[in-house]
Formats: C-alpha cells, sequence, structure tokens
C-alpha cells in the first residue's frame, strides 16, 4: 500500500499554523515546524523555517551574503585540505619512487616483498575508515580531530627511513595506512557538512586534486632527493625522501590547527549570522537539518541506515571498480620505467599525466556541478580509460604507451570524483549515514589495491598485460553500475515526482536525486 505523501512546509513564513509545535534550535533560531501528519513516518524529519532576518532579505542580499560566506569558508577550507591531501598522498605513495631511488636493493627487498610493503597500507586504510568517520561524526571538531591525525601519520612516515628490513618496512607501512584513513572519507564528509549538493563536485574536485598534484610532483621531488642528497650524512636518498615528506607533514599539521574550521555550528571565527546562514543553506538544500551537535549523532544508528539501504551496495560496486581500475597509479613511475628511459627522467615522465588530470578533472567536476548530471560524467571517462588500457597491453611502441599513460590517470581521476560526490548527493541526510556511507564505501573501494600490488611484479614489464585486462574490466563494470544507478534514481525521482514516498529519500516537495 502506498504510504500518504507528506510534504513540510519549506515556505518562508516564520509562524507556524494552528496546531503546530514550534522548537528553537540553538543560536541559529532556526524554527522547526512539525505537523502531526509529519510523525506518522519513522524516517521523516522536521520542516524547517528559516530565520527571521534570513526571511527579510531581498534575493540580492541574500545572494551577496552567501557569496561573502561561501569565500569566507572556502578561502580558509579549500586551501588547507587540498594541501593536507597532497601530503596525505605523498606520504602514502612515495614508496613507488623510492623504489626507483634503490629501496629494493637497499634493503634485499624480493619483488614479491615490496609488492606485500605497498599492498599492507591498505589493509590498516581499510580497516579504519568507517570506525574514524563515525567518531568525526561524533566529536564534531574536524579542525583538531584531522590535524592531528596528520602530525600521527607524518611521524609515522619520516620512521620509515629507519627500516632495515622487510619487517620493519610491513609494520610501519599498515600504521600508516591505519592512521592516514581518518583523511579522505572524513574530508569528503567534511565537505558535505559546508557545500550544497550543486557546489560539493567542483570542491571535492578541489580535494582530490591534491593527489592528482602529489602524483605530478613526486616524481619530480623524488628526482632532486636522488641526484642531490643520495649518501648525504650517510643516508640514502630513499631515507632523506621519506624524512623530507614526512617533516614536511607535520609542520602542515600545525598550521590546520589555526585555519581549518569545524561544522558550521561549532566554528568559532564564524559570526552568529554567519553561522546561521551556513545552516540554513544546507536545510534549504535538501529540506532538512544537517549536523546539530554530537549528542545527536549516533555511532552505528548512521552505519546500519547505510547499511540496510540498497543504493549503498550499487555505489560501493561502481567506487570499487573506479578505484579498482586506477590502482595503475600506485605503480605508476614503475610502469612509466617500462618507456626505457632513465631513473631520472623516467621520474620526469610521471608529471604531465597528472598535471593533464588535474585540468580534466577541475572541468568535468565544473561540468557536472553546473549541469546538475552525474552519470555521463562518469561513464564517457571511464569509457576513455578501456580504451587506453586496451593500448597499453597490445603495443610496446613509445608514443601510443605514453599516450596511453596519459589518458588512463585523467578519465579514472576525473569519475572518481563525480562518482564520490554521487555518494554524498545520493544520501544526503542523516548526517551519521552519510558518514557512514561514505567511509564504507571509500574502505571498499580501497581492498582492490590490497590485491592490486601483485599485479605488478617486474616480470610482468613492459605489457603489464594481466593488469591491464583486470583494469579494462573492472572500469566496464563501473560503467555498468553506474548505469543501474541512474535507472534506480530515476524510478526514485518518478516516485517523488507523483507524491509517494521513497524509502531513504528526502520527502519533501522539489527534492530530486542527481542524475
Amino acid at each position: 500500500m502506498t504510504k500518504p505523501t507528506v510534504y513540510p512546509k519549506t515556505g518562508m513564513s516564520s509562524s507556524p499554523s494552528f496546531g503546530d509545535c514550534t522548537k528553537v534550535v540553538d543560536v541559529q533560531n532556526i524554527e522547526l515546524t512539525r505537523t502531526p501528519s509529519s510523525h506518522d513516518h519513522p524516517d521523516n524529519h522536521h520542516a524547517l523555517q528559516p530565520p527571521p532576518w534570513i526571511a527579510a532579505l531581498s534575493p540580492a542580499e541574500r545572494q551577496d551574503l552567501e557569496k561573502k560566506l561561501k569565500r569566507k569558508i572556502d578561502w580558509r577550507l579549500m586551501p588547507a585540505v587540498l594541501i593536507m591531501y597532497f601530503l596525505n598522498y605523498i606520504d602514502r605513495n612515495n614508496i613507488a619512487a623510492a623504489k626507483l631511488a634503490n629501496l629494493e636493493r637497499d634493503l634485499n627487498l624480493s619483488s614479491v616483498q615490496y609488492q606485500t610493503s605497498v599492498s599492507i597500507l591498505f589493509v590498516g586504510y581499510l580497516l579504519m575508515q568507517l570506525p574514524s568517520n563515525l567518531f568525526l561524526n561524533k566529536f564534531g571538531k574536524p579542525a583538531i580531530y584531522l590535524p592531528c591525525c596528520m602530525i600521527v601519520w607524518g611521524t609515522i612516515s619520516a620512521a620509515t627511513s629507519a627500516c632495515t628490513s622487510a619487517a620493519g618496512l610491513y609494520a610501519v607501512r599498515f600504521l600508516l595506512g591505519f592512521v592516514e584513513a581518518a583523511y579522505f572519507p572524513g574530508c569528503l564528509y567534511y565537505l558535505s557538512c559546508w557545500y550544497t549538493r550543486s557546489e560539493l563536485g567542483l570542491r571535492t574536485a578541489i580535494l582530490y586534486s591534491g593527489s592528482l598534484l602529489s602524483g605530478a610532483f613526486s616524481g619530480l621531488i623524488t628526482a632532486g632527493v636522488v641526484s642531490g642528497l643520495e649518501g648525504a650524512r650517510g643516508l640514502f636518498a630513499w631515507q632523506w625522501l621519506f624524512i623530507l615528506e614526512g617533516s614536511a607533514t607535520i609542520f602542515v599539521a600545525f598550521a590546520c590547527f589555526f585555519v581549518l574550521p569545524n561544522f558550521p555550528r561549532t566554528t568559532s571565527w564564524l559570526t552568529e549570522e554567519e553561522k546561521s546562514l551556513a545552516v540554513w543553506r544546507l536545510e534549504e538544500d535538501v529540506g532538512v537539518d544537517d549536523w546539530e551537535g554530537g549528542e545527536k549523532q549516533t555511532f552505528w544508528q548512521g552505519a546500519r541506515m547505510a547499511f540496510v539501504d540498497f543504493r549503498t551496495y550499487v555505489l560501493m560496486v561502481l567506487l570499487f571498480c573506479i578505484v579498482a581500475s586506477g590502482t595503475v597509479t600506485n605503480f605508476f613511475p614503475t610502469v612509466v620505467q617500462t618507456l626505457g628511459y632513465s631513473r631520472i627522467h623516467s621520474l620526469l615522465l610521471t608529471a604531465p599525466p597528472y598535471v593533464l588530470a588535474v585540468i580534466v578533472t577541475f572541468a568535468n567536476a565544473w561540468h557536472a556541478d553546473k549541469t546538475g548530471e552525474r552519470y555521463f560524467h562518469i561513464a564517457v571517462p571511464m569509457c576513455v580509460a578501456i580504451v587506453a588500457y586496451i593500448i597499453a597491453a597490445t603495443t610496446t611502441h613509445v608514443a601510443p604507451r605514453y599516450l596511453s599513460m596519459m589518458l588512463m590517470v585523467p578519465s579514472v581521476y576525473s569519475s572518481f570524483v563525480v562518482a564520490i560526490s554521487w555518494v554524498s548527493n545520493t544520501m544526503p541526510r542523516p548526517p551519521a549515514k552519510r558518514a557512514a556511507a561514505l567511509a564504507f564505501i571509500n574502505a571498499v573501494g580501497s581492498f582492490s589495491s590490497i590485491y592490486a600490488s601483485y599485479l605488478y611484479p617486474n616480470s610482468a614489464a613492459p605489457h603489464y598485460t594481466v593488469a591491464m585486462v583486470v583494469n579494462c574490466v573492472t572500469a566496464f563494470i563501473a560503467v555498468c553500475a553506474a548505469t543501474v544507478m541512474r535507472m534506480i534514481l530515476s524510478r526514485q525521482n518518478k516516485k517523488l515526482a507523483r507524491g509517494e514516498w521513497v524509502d531513504g529519500a528526502i520527502n519533501v516537495e522539489g527534492f530530486r536525486f542527481k542524475l
């Protein structure tokens, strides 16, 4: 039997109708009005009315205040999270560059031992993502939590320079992944607590450009360290690489304590009016309130809601396959070296594909936000990735192989950024569910990096045929998963348009899922 239509009021009137009950939420003076019918369904949310001072603004005044608020948040938040993710990715993947700086030789590692040292990081990374995001949602202070995690992982990364055996390297890499797991899913949730659905894609691209820039600069940094610091003070070049990059991470983490905001309700350097507007923007976007306080955010209720929503698993397959098809980036310096150039030239040649990836990713995310479309901004780049992997597996000529490398990195990353924002778009409320879904989906996606490490042994060069075939197949499955997701959301949008209840949706008038 179809459940009755419930459309909470979203008008600008600040006075409740007869029979409603009114509650004032902390300092923001956002009034919640609830009708008896809105209590009939356990998933229904309170309808909110804007604070009187916002209701009294003209459209031009409202737009001007929002621009000022977004500019203030953008300048404090976005450069910081970009730099933090740049260093997060540098510390995670610098082992690939260290291999070209003779890490294997100096630690007497076999090819399998090196591959294990790469993959074991993702075991720790997978285990910690969901608990970390649930804790961040409960704690409510990302400006403290994320920099603290950053200091710890920077220290662990620098300590890699002291490794003298495979066992020590395994232990350090596992701990590094365990702590680094807090950052990326936590930051995705963090951004979704500040920006509306139409703004999130571009901001996610800005965040993810940190990883792309790390790919571009990692080879350049390593080339400089190898050519200038080999043997300095009795240390190998790869040891200097870990020391310098880990130290930079710790320094930036301390600076971020003074720059990052918390959540809209808990950011001390915003005025009460700015907090009120920041909260109302998110509520207005989907029709219900977002993060209200740690006491209202349960650890496991959000996880349970994410696990029983079948869309979580479709998105999980989508993200898993995109990440799986992009695992080539974990070994990109090694793959580029198969072109036959010297060690330094190979490191330098890793930069252009990542520079192009930054440009393509920004353009794709900007257009996805501008049009509100998600599916084609995921499927089209993944089709390009399929072509790139086919070229890489079937030719040994330098020009087409490097062309494939120039295509595979931008296509996978640009698709991933839109796909990960699609998760927040599809599960916007409650915030505990969104935090759990982002962490769970990203954690499962990371699992592919565990097995992928064994697809790139030295003996498989230069084609890495098995790896490229696996990447090609997972890219195709990603396109199929995106297609299924679009069909599901399209069907649910039609139900919403007819006024039918949709589980997992924001059942307020005007809400539609992004397709």
